[in-house]
């Protein structure tokens, strides 16, 4: 155990949990019946050449309204009108849990294994899969707590977010790690006192592996 050692892992759902649309592009333009290629927003992955992203983290647009503004986008390519739930299902395939990240699910047994408790604090985890998705993902039924402000309707990095994040585990600020992909909510989790990790995208790997060593799974084997 390191002093690092904290007693729960919270987590961002997209991106952290689940792999980006970008990563999916090429299976989304399949599914879709796109000409490969067609899709080249590419966010994190060349944040130089997507505009839109750089509006986003630079606080000009939401989050939310850079998703609406990409969905409605694929949508129009497929001659219809699409919200961020309808194209997360018409591009997700037959099992949704082929789109987690197999460093999340090592990382989740690992600190489940070693008595820590593990939730998701999302912005829009029901909003943009829909239940009947959620109902499908495995992963789901291995968390102690879920809060989704799809039905709280308060979003990170607004500090009452966190607060019901922890509230929810059952563990003070200070006793939890939390890991996600965008730098504002990283930025109000550590406002909030909680030990923060910036997820990088491009990197799950090694953000991963921090997260780890900050829960004290780093000195106790596989």
């Amino acid at each position: 155990m390191t002093e690092f050692a904290r007693k729960g892992l919270l987590l961002d759902f997209g991106g952290v949990i689940s792999v980006t649309l970008f990563e999916r592009h090429a299976l989304s333009e399949q599914v879709l019946g796109l000409r490969a290629g067609t899709l080249t927003w590419r966010g994190p992955f060349d944040p130089e050449g997507d505009r839109l992203w750089a509006d986003m983290l630079a606080d000009r647009i939401a989050e939310r309204d850079y998703w609406a503004r990409r969905a409605s986008e694929v949508g129009r390519l497929c001659g219809e009108d699409w919200d961020m739930l309808t194209l997360i299902r018409r591009t997700c395939g037959p099992d949704a849990n082929r789109h987690i990240r197999p460093e999340t699910a090592c990382t989740i047994r690992r600190a489940k294994a070693a008595g820590k408790r593990v939730g998701i604090l999302s912005n829009e985890l029901e909003l943009f899969y829909g239940r009947d998705t959620m109902d499908r993902l495995d992963i789901l039924k291995e968390m102690d707590s879920l809060i989704d402000a799809t039905h709280t309707h308060i979003l990170k990095p607004d500090p009452r977010a966190y607060a019901l994040g922890c509230e929810a585990l059952g563990l003070a600020p200070g006793e939890i790690v939390f890991v996600d992909d965008q730098p504002r909510n990283i930025e109000g989790a550590r406002r909030a006192g909680l030990d923060a990790v910036q997820f990088d995208v491009t990197k799950p790997g090694s953000s991963f592996a921090e997260a780890e060593r900050r829960l004290g799974l780093d000195a106790q084997g596989p």
